[in-house]
């Protein structure tokens, strides 16, 4: 392999590390603005203290805080919800959406 060879590749390989970052860039990018608009509908969706809950909640499980979060912005968008969501209205979907607990009991023998 010759020099001018060598150089091609190298070329070929920086181009194309380049437009990966700029692709994950841009994703992040498109990640970030669904998230603020996410924010903003639950800002007119949700009362200050329902919003800290939830906030509260995405500390501990946040996978649970973001399936919640886009059912209310869905609700939201098919006109169901008509007026701000309360706290204790948060607490009951909240108990509706937790799954069950099993629970489970060990008998010992003898």
């Amino acid at each position: 392999m010759g020099d001018d060879e060598l150089a091609d590749i190298r070329r070929r390989k920086l181009a194309e590390m380049q437009q990966q970052a700029a692709l994950h860039q841009q994703e992040m990018e498109r990640q970030q603005q669904y998230e603020a608009q996410i924010q903003m509908a639950l800002m007119q969706i949700l009362e200050p203290k329902a919003r800290e809950r939830l906030n509260t909640i995405k500390l501990t499980r946040p996978d649970f805080a973001k399936a919640v979060e886009q059912q209310l912005v869905l609700l939201a968008q098919n006109g169901r919800i008509t007026s701000k969501i309360t706290d204790d209205q948060l607490k009951v979907i909240l108990k509706q959406v937790t799954p069950a607990k099993r629970e489970f009991t060990i008998r010992r023998k003898g």
